[in-house]
């Protein structure tokens, strides 16, 4: 299993009463099988069990969106991304975990096999997450458990970058909105994939490929 000092990310957090109680609200959604949407670092998401394959039919017909295009999922830490793992995470993954999470950096690592299909890329890979943000963390630590981290939109449309873009996109079908306000995120998460021994960065977002480059060796093959 990955040790503490990878598992235990060090967060700045700033959740007042009112704000826990939304936070209750929306890990009581989750419980039940709802869709929460929630603020991170970058932009809004969309949460829901990612155990719940229920939740995940809904939340995909809900976004519009593909099954089989594979949906990023928002962990507490290493310790919790391990539970949907095919195999420990490789050295690289767990030095860029040290380094950027809690933060904008989507890891794509080889999945459990019993994770649900929805979760997967077409390599087989889930995409993991720990947020930088005190509400998405604090949402994710009352579930205790992996919830899914994408972006609040229509499929094909701009991010939501306010829960009241996120009503608007979602008049119906979301079932909490959990507002910590506007988000102004000018990008999305970078994304590296760990496949076959390599690591391929597959997107750069709000980490720099020269950053990520840093810590650990980088096949650079950006798509999209």
């Amino acid at each position: 299993m990955v040790g503490d000092e990878a598992a235990a990310p060090v967060r700045e957090t700033t959740i007042d009463a009112a704000a826990r109680a939304m936070i209750d609200d929306g890990v009581a959604v989750l419980r039940r099988g709802g869709v929460v949407a929630y603020p991170t670092e970058t932009v809004y998401g969309l949460g829901v069990d990612a155990a719940n394959r229920a939740a995940l039919a809904r939340l995909f017909a809900l976004k519009g969106r593909r099954s089989g295009s594979g949906m990023s999922v928002l962990v507490r830490d290493l310790a919790m991304a391990s539970r949907l793992l095919a195999a420990e995470p490789p050295a690289g993954a767990i030095a860029l975990a040290r380094a950027f999470w809690p933060g904008p950096l989507t890891m794509v690592l080889g999945a459990a096999a019993d994770l649900a299909p929805q979760l997967c890329g077409a390599g087989g890979g889930v995409g993991l997450r720990c947020s930088s943000d005190a509400w998405a963390c604090a949402l994710v630590e009352g579930f205790a458990a992996a919830i899914t981290s994408t972006s609040a939109n229509p499929s094909g449309a701009e991010p939501a970058r306010s829960a009241a873009q996120a009503r608007a996109y979602f008049p119906r079908g979301v079932d909490a909105f959990v507002d910590g306000g506007p988000r102004r995120g000018s990008e999305v998460s970078s994304v590296v994939e760990f496949l076959h021994g390599r690591a391929y960065l597959r997107r750069v977002g709000a980490i720099d490929a020269a950053a990520l480059a840093a810590v650990t060796d980088l096949t650079e093959e950006v798509r999209g």
